[in-house]
């Protein structure tokens, strides 16, 4: 008896485990980084390479120095790029979460130094960069993947910070930074900032009525600023924005030479290297209106290859989300990408006169080194997020 009542406590004991590892499970795999991602802006970087020199060299010309002096200069902030993206490709992007009040405090400091010292450099009536030991920096492209970073981890577990106590010291850091680069004045990236900021809030499940109401007073801002405390030239920006003929010497000069290049460049373009805007014709073309070069020498077409890549680049980093396993994870990859393809949506936008005139360089392809390094940092996190996947397996009977 005291047998088959042994025998009956196996065969069940064996029955529930056999039901057991009939059930599926899921386990955390680690994969090669995405390899599409890479290749993406492998393309975006070399068409940059290729778009700088062709529109620096005659302005290198012109004043006797080294043509290929700005391809040089932007080669040697890819090299500093690049080593920042192995490394943060290899690092685990749980830990970044740890140098969180390093970062925002580094910015800080290096915002208040542009603003408040010397050491500041004025440009075409802008204080945005810094002037140490002879290289420039602009610490408000760093501000880009710091956001993201102090987002991430103030929504990973709560995004309704506001119904809460907590919300001063999440976003205290953030509305530092931002008026810090307000007062430069960077209006452009204060709008970037802040549309990633309410990105990151809906994704992780933020409130839709706190959102709205938020719309609403900024609408109201926005409206009180253009009367009170917007600049005089940005209010001449926006007025010259859809006439630009209205001063074409001015104003609008910047306008109506991009859209000339973008006539000319037609169907195949001019072939590259033959753009004439470029010949003192379409100022900062090597910066903030270098996508119109690119129209005017590859046309069309090269337009769009360029919006095709960028376009891929933003499909690749929201997949990249929607496969991390953890909300931290899943809240810097929608950060980051957004960060990085809303940029060029609005560089893109300024040089066709969609959008009003603004100071954002196009990611990977801009003259600027500070913009490169960031945005190749920024891609070494996508790619170490993207090492991590959610695979269904079985457990195999033993």
């Amino acid at each position: 008896m005291s047998y088959r009542n042994s025998d009956n406590g196996r065969i069940g004991r064996n029955s529930e485990n056999m039901r057991y590892k009939e059930q599926p499970i899921q386990s955390i795999i680690e994969s090669a980084p995405d390899k599409t991602l890479l290749i993406v802006v492998t393309f975006l970087v070399i068409i940059g390479f290729m778009a700088i020199f062709s529109a620096s060299a005659p302005k290198c010309l012109d004043d006797g120095g080294n043509p290929a002096q700005f391809l040089i200069k932007q080669l040697i902030s890819f090299v500093v790029g690049f080593i920042g993206l192995k490394f943060f490709t290899n690092y685990d992007y749980k830990k970044l979460a740890q140098w969180n009040t390093v970062v925002f405090v580094s910015i800080l400091i290096l915002l208040a130094l542009v603003d408040f010292t010397p050491l500041g450099v004025m440009v075409n009536g802008a204080k945005r960069w810094i002037n140490i030991a002879g290289f420039q920096l602009q610490p408000s492209e760093f501000a880009k993947p710091a956001v993201v970073l102090l987002l991430a981890s103030a929504f990973k577990y709560d995004a309704n910070l506001f119904d809460q106590n907590k919300w001063v010291f999440a976003f205290l850091p953030i509305i530092g930074m931002i008026l810090f680069i307000f007062m430069q004045p960077n209006l452009s990236m204060v709008i970037l900032l802040l549309s990633v900021s309410v990105v990151m809030f809906l994704c992780a499940g933020g409130s839709l009525k706190l959102f709205f109401s938020c719309m609403i007073a900024g609408i109201t801002t926005i409206i009180i600023g253009l009367t009170t405390i917007i600049k005089p030239y940005q209010l001449t920006r926006l007025r010259t924005w859809r006439h630009p003929e209205l001063d074409p010497q001015g104003a609008g000069y910047n306008i109506i030479q991009s859209l000339i290049a973008f006539a000319s460049g037609g169907l195949t373009g001019v072939g590259y290297g033959g753009s004439i805007q470029k010949l003192s014709y379409l100022p900062e073309c090597h910066t903030d209106f270098i996508f119109a070069i690119i129209a005017e020498e590859l046309g069309w077409v090269g337009c769009l290859l360029v919006i095709g890549l960028f376009w891929t680049f933003i499909h690749r980093g929201f997949i990249i989300a929607s496969r991390c396993p953890d909300m931290y994870g899943k809240l810097l990859a929608v950060g980051l990408t957004f960060s990085i393809g809303f940029q060029a949506f609005l560089n893109m936008s300024v040089a066709s006169s969609f959008f009003p005139t603004t100071g954002v360089p196009l990611p990977f392809i801009s003259y600027g080194g500070s913009s490169l390094i960031v945005s190749l940092w920024m891609v070494g996190i996508l790619l170490n997020i993207s090492k991590k996947k959610i695979k269904k397996i079985r457990n195999r009977n033993v």
